[in-house]
């Protein structure tokens, strides 16, 4: 007989969410599970309904705390999460109505006799768009094509691998595509526009107000971030987590991950395990490596086991890690 508790692995997995997911509703006293003789975590079946409760309210799009306040029987803040919850179900409903007109008109060129190209046919099972280019240097040219593009693509690879070149190289091909530097903080564009469009304020207002709710500490870097977030076309953002603590870092990916996933594309690079947490990968996220041989670089399956997969591990740190060894550079020895 089957015992009646779970254990995080397993109660993870049926949820459908991440064992760290779970200590996180934890931490944050929305979840108090039983615990063996042995002191390991054990889920129930109340546990486990009251977890379920709290995965549904997350996709929704709420905060940690307005999960709580919502499980408390408080309405607070649940309009503006049904709201965006709405606006993504139009936007999917959009999507699947251009699908559906284009299989439609498929099959009345057939009817006419026509035969559809391989390409309109491969369009329909690869929905996103393409790109591709010769790579810049540090690489010889090789031709590098990238499709079907996932809503949120991370960038990796050690120091002096090629990443921000690569990075600027697609910025520069996709049509409409932004590069951001890591030296956003320092340009007051963001914030003049801000101060010049009251609609942008209110929405970056509302976005950090959600973020703060979720654990982050309010700054100037992430309310720059937020402002560059609002762009049309594809956005490549350098070093996403520059300037923001591990507790920000968390909060903007959980942010980033309500977004409409019809929205263009986003890239990010960033060598930090708060924003790249292979845990936390879904499969609507892609992961690109470029290698320290400056190979090509790879798509990475967010898996062990999977080629490249303990190559992007060892290239992120934690936030705590990066601020100690923020500025270093490392010196050849002279030989005589």
């Amino acid at each position: 007989m089957s015992s009646p508790f779970l254990s995080p692995a397993e109660a993870a997995r049926r949820l459908g969410v991440s064992a760290k997911a779970l200590r996180l509703y934890e931490e944050r006293g929305l979840l108090a599970p039983d615990r063996t003789a042995a002191g390991y975590r054990a889920y129930g079946q109340k546990d486990m309904a009251r977890a379920a409760e709290i995965a549904d309210l997350r996709a929704l799009g709420l905060s940690l705390s307005q999960v709580a306040r919502v499980l408390d029987g408080e309405a607070a803040g649940l309009e503006p999460a049904l709201a965006a919850h709405q606006a993504s179900l139009e936007g999917q409903a959009r999507h699947l109505a251009s699908a559906m007109e284009k299989v439609a008109r498929l099959r009345t060129d057939l009817a006419r006799g026509q035969a559809p190209g391989a390409g309109d046919l491969a369009g329909l099972l690869r929905p996103g768009p393409s790109v591709g280019f010769d790579l810049p240097w540090p690489w010889g040219g090789e031709r590098f094509e990238l499709r079907d593009i996932a809503p949120l693509t991370f960038i990796t690879g050690p120091l002096g691998s090629g990443k921000t070149r690569l990075a600027k190289r697609l910025a520069e091909t996709l049509p409409g595509g932004v590069f951001l530097a890591p030296e956003r903080r320092t340009d007051g564009v963001a914030l003049a526009r801000l101060k010049a469009d009251l609609a942008l304020k209110a929405r970056v207002d509302r976005d950090l107000a959600w973020l703060v709710e979720e654990g982050a500490t309010p700054s100037d870097a992430l309310l720059i971030l937020l402002t560059e977030l609002e762009r049309e076309g594809p956005l490549v953002i350098d070093l996403v987590e520059q300037d923001l603590d591990e507790a920000s870092q968390e909060a903007l990916m959980v942010h980033l991950r309500r977004r409409d996933h019809a929205a263009r594309p986003l890239f990010l690079l960033t060598r930090s395990c708060a924003i790249l947490d292979l845990a936390m990968v879904t499969s609507d996220e892609a992961i690109l490596l470029c290698p320290a041989n400056h190979n090509p670089p790879i798509q990475v399956a967010p898996y062990p086991g999977a080629p490249g997969y303990e190559a992007v591990a060892t290239c992120l740190s934690s936030a705590e890690a990066r601020a100690r060894t923020e500025g270093v550079i490392a010196l050849r020895p002279q030989v005589a």
